[in-house]
């Protein structure tokens, strides 16, 4: 295992286990520790600083949600998306993405839509210096603002519940692809829709973006 972690800050209102949980399933989220990475109890016991007990408890809960497998006489590893779940996430997103443009297109206000236009921005000027890693949070960030602005909290419900997912093909995304211009033309037409407050045009570009990036990845794993 190649990734060096912090000693924990320990606090008394959850139990170990989930704190180290927590912070292993952060470190796949965020790419610090990648697919196929092996997971040694020792070792990251020894990095935060604690027993061996909560970490097994920890890899036990991450296998159950799928972040890990576990591969006999081997030992816990970092699980990757398979291509059916990539495929699977795309057309998930397609279909949430395209009515959550629409319902924001009606309901934000001025002031999100100009919260929403400064991400925009942000991912703009990431594009100009290549800063992969805060081109990703930007992406996260404009996907997750337009469905808080839908202001359906059943919908922001099912997004919560698979954004781990997301955020995973999101990581894989932008490590295999580098059509970034691609994305920000896409951004742009979908915060315009909302902007003009066109839910047709907000729906039919959002479900447009999520379609172009299914159909390179179909051809990627044709390929591969």
């Amino acid at each position: 295992m190649s990734v060096n972690f912090d000693k924990l800050e320990i606090r008394n209102y959850k139990p170990l286990g989930e704190v180290v949980f927590e912070y292993l399933r952060n470190a796949i989220l965020s790419g610090e520790l990648k697919p196929g990475e092996r997971l040694m109890e020792v070792t990251i016991a020894e990095q935060l600083g604690v027993s061996r007990t909560p970490v097994r408890e920890a890899i036990r809960k991450l296998e159950k949600e799928s972040f890990v497998i576990m591969i006999p006489r081997k030992g816990a590893y970092v699980a990757d998306l398979t291509k059916n779940d990539i495929l699977e996430v795309l057309e998930i997103r397609k279909e949430l993405e395209g009515f959550a443009a629409a319902l924001s297109a009606e309901r934000m206000n001025e002031v999100e839509k100009e919260q929403l236009g400064k991400i925009v921005e942000d991912f703009n000027e990431c594009l100009i210096s290549m800063d992969k890693k805060r081109m990703i949070e930007c992406d996260n960030e404009f996907h997750s603002f337009i469905f808080n602005g839908s202001k359906n909290q059943r919908l922001i419900n099912i997004i919560f519940d698979l954004h781990d997912q997301f955020q995973r093909f999101r990581l894989i995304y932008f490590n295999e692809f580098t059509n970034y211009q691609e994305i920000q033309v896409s951004h742009s037409k979908i915060y315009d829709a909302i902007l003009n407050k066109n839910p047709k045009e907000a729906r039919e570009e959002a479900e447009n973006h999520v379609e172009s990036i299914r159909e390179l990845v179909n051809r990627w794993i044709t390929e591969v």
